[in-house]
């Protein structure tokens, strides 16, 4: 009950505190730009529905798995159309990261939390010729993840498997920089802030990473307020369920809370 007040009273200061969702008083033409080209648009690409149907199946789906949680240390039965209703991003949160990829067009992907994969098939489509690495704790849900992603034949993913406290730094390590992050596994402020950290030693200049529900606590609240406030950081955009952050030092430094 603590944590559902926390969110109710986050949200209500975001509200009063956001620009509108047209970006009306937003100065900066890019992040206008992002605003109306990129949040607000409704074309209904082509992955769209292919995904969907994806998500249907599952949200179909009365079987049971075991799922291992390395944040909470949980590990329990649950039915694949629970998983889904509770831990998949919604369908308007995903596709808006279909288009963030269709419009920045970043090559190296990282996807911290596959869960049953649907927001991973979103990053993968919006550039097919990117490389993305979803790493996925619970051997279970990865197995379904892999499945979908088989499903809707996408070749450009490379699913990590196991504590992602080991298979970050390790996959890190392999890569030059990364373009793209979405920060979508442990929800809690260290091991938020911990990802954050190794991932920044490989952005790019252009790069840009999204972090899930960062007020879904008033640790997750926290990190996320340490990490927009970082030098590398040049422009974050607040918009509730999701956070933004740009690193184009050409970008004037500025942080935007806008309605979603």
């Amino acid at each position: 009950m603590k944590q559902g007040w926390f969110q109710i009273k986050a949200y209500i200061r975001h509200w009063f505190s956001s620009h509108s969702k047209r970006g009306d008083g937003v100065h900066s033409p890019f992040i206008f730009s992002f605003i109306t080209d990129i949040k607000n648009e409704k074309h209904p690409y082509y992955a769209y529905h292919t995904i969907e149907q994806i998500r249907q199946n599952l949200r179909n789906d009365k079987g049971t798995i075991h799922v291992t949680d390395f944040g909470t240390g949980v590990s329990r039965e649950r039915a694949i159309c629970d998983i889904v209703k509770r831990s998949a991003k919604s369908a308007k949160e995903a596709q808006l990261l279909f288009r963030m990829v269709r419009a920045y067009q970043p090559s190296t992907i990282l996807d911290l939390g596959t869960c049953l994969g649907t927001s991973t098939l979103y990053l993968s489509q919006g550039n097919t010729n990117a490389q993305v690495y979803t790493f996925e704790g619970c051997p279970e849900t990865a197995k379904i993840a892999a499945t979908n992603f088989k499903n809707a034949h996408a070749q450009n993913i490379q699913l990590c498997i196991g504590d992602l406290a080991e298979t970050l730094p390790a996959t890190l390590k392999q890569l030059s920089t990364v373009d793209f992050v979405f920060f979508d596994a442990n929800h809690q402020k260290e091991p938020t802030l911990s990802y954050f950290q190794q991932c920044l030693q490989k952005v790019s200049t252009n790069g840009v990473f999204v972090f899930d529900d960062i007020h879904w606590s008033e640790g997750m609240q926290e990190a996320w307020d340490i990490i927009r406030q970082h030098p590398q950081v040049r422009v974050s955009v607040d918009l509730f369920h999701v956070g933004i952050l740009f690193f184009n030092p050409e970008l004037k430094p500025a942080h935007y809370k806008i309605k979603f």
